[in-house]
């Protein structure tokens, strides 16, 4: 790094943290173009490389430098690596425990892509440790996970953007259905369906042998101790050049030890949308009933009887009572996106189009300049990466804050704890918990694996 970089880089760092210094603010940044400079780049480091680690590492080289990269499988370190290398003409140094990037000065950011049941114990110690950071949704495994991140967002006053993309990106698809509810175009609203698919279970997985240059207890990390299982046919397509069915790599999304099924995969960009059209944002739901469900495997007050198979959700339709008794429902049938209707009109959203006649009307009747502006709460940015980035700048929380975040997540979390124990339950927004129902009540927090904790 030059000297005149040196100069530049600590006058944004200079800029931000008397930006921190002068209070606590939520909303959305505007663009970082001025930060485009090769003398003002920050510098970031990813945690956590395989898929969705590479894609936000790969459209953020356009504004930042990455210096360093962690993982626990020295495979996929070594090949994310090498695109790097390849992309940018220089490699990030590598290490497989994260703490060892945290550990560095040099380092502005952090990017988080690790499985969900790490998320919230790096992205805390990350923020402890001075960096603002960049988590991938969904940004928790429990609702207590939740609250313990906001506390340690506003203790240091560090940024944290989480990844629900679909807030900035796809062509404004999502802004212009949230524009188009917020500004009456179809009337009181009457329902809201989220479609975020089903799933498949899985065969009986034997334990095997750990693969070579895998760390199986780091990357358990918080999680209970357990066998590596999988078996030999190989996922194709996105995720592919890994075990089919397993419970690690691609595959751990169906596990509700180290995330949430499709609830909180899909479900926590949908319902994230939903929420966010129907002002909700800051209240959430009041209550959820389990209408129908299958999961893959038997259960018994709350938990899977069998370690060796998949066990979250494969079909589901759950109905949420959201604020003003809107009803909203998430469904595996259907297609994937949501469907907004009200008395005057009705329409669909998804990350590939914008259909109905409400849509059709904006030729002859668009909405007004800068209603788009106005939900983004501001310019729009480039993408998620440049919302970010603005954000460090500015010191203004990002569009994907941790409190809107946290209270669009707790209707996926409740929808998990309702199938797993098969009734309907009562939310108390406020206190933030299940009203009479201590069993419930026990599933909005998990108990880390000894030497896993998460300290603050």
């Amino acid at each position: 790094m030059t000297t005149s970089r040196n100069t530049s880089r600590r006058s944004f760092l200079q800029t931000t943290s008397v930006a921190a210094c002068s209070g606590f603010f939520v909303g959305a940044a505007g663009a970082s173009r001025a930060l485009y400079s090769p003398n003002e780049r920050p510098v970031f480091a990813t945690i956590g490389l395989r898929n969705q680690g590479w894609t936000i590492t790969d459209k953020s080289t356009k504004y930042a430098d990455f210096a360093a990269f962690a993982d626990v499988d020295a495979n996929v370190l070594g090949a994310i690596n090498e695109k790097l290398k390849n992309k940018t003409g220089k490699a990030a140094e590598g290490y497989k425990d994260y703490r060892q990037i945290l550990d560095r000065k040099d380092i502005d950011a952090v990017m988080i892509a690790t499985p969900d049941h790490w998320h919230t114990k790096i992205t805390v110690e990350a923020m402890l440790a001075g960096k603002d950071v960049y988590c991938e949704k969904p940004l928790t495994l429990t609702i207590e996970e939740g609250k313990l991140i906001e506390k340690v967002v506003k203790q240091t006053g560090r940024i944290c953007q989480v990844g629900t993309m679909q807030r900035t990106e796809f062509d404004n698809r999502f802004l212009t259905a949230v524009a188009l509810v917020r500004s009456g175009r179809i009337g009181e609203i009457k329902k809201v369906t989220c479609g975020i698919n089903g799933a498949t279970g899985s065969p009986e997985l034997p334990a095997i042998d750990v693969p070579e240059g895998l760390d199986w207890d780091m990357w358990l990390g918080p999680a209970p101790k357990v066998a590596y299982r999988a078996l030999p046919e190989i996922r194709k397509g996105y995720g592919g050049g890994v075990p089919l069915y397993t419970n690690c790599h691609y595959a751990w999304r169906n596990w509700y030890e180290y995330s949430g099924g499709q609830m909180n995969d899909w479900g926590a960009h949908h319902v994230d949308i939903a929420t966010w059209a129907l002002g909700a944002a800051e209240s959430g739901p009041n209550k959820i009933t389990p209408v129908s469900f299958s999961l893959p495997v038997e259960y018994e007050n709350g938990n899977p009887k069998v370690a060796d198979r998949y066990n979250s959700p494969t079909k589901f339709e759950i109905l949420v009572n959201m604020p003003g008794d809107i009803p909203m429902v998430i469904t595996s049938e259907g297609d994937n996106g949501i469907l907004f209707e009200g008395t005057k009109g009705r329409f669909f959203v998804n990350r590939g189009k914008i259909t109905g006649k409400p849509i059709e009307e904006l030729e002859s009747n668009p909405l007004p300049e800068g209603a788009i502006q106005e939900v983004y709460g501001g310019p729009v940015s480039e993408n998620h990466t440049d919302n970010f980035i603005a954000s460090m700048r500015s010191r203004k929380q990002p569009i994907a804050d941790v409190w809107t975040h946290n209270r669009m997540l707790e209707t996926c979390h409740l929808a998990n704890i309702a199938i797993r124990l098969g009734r309907e339950l009562t939310w108390d927004p406020v206190k933030r918990e299940i009203v009479g129902d201590e069993q419930a009540n026990a599933f909005l927090k998990r108990e880390s694996r000894k030497g896993y904790e998460t300290k603050v």
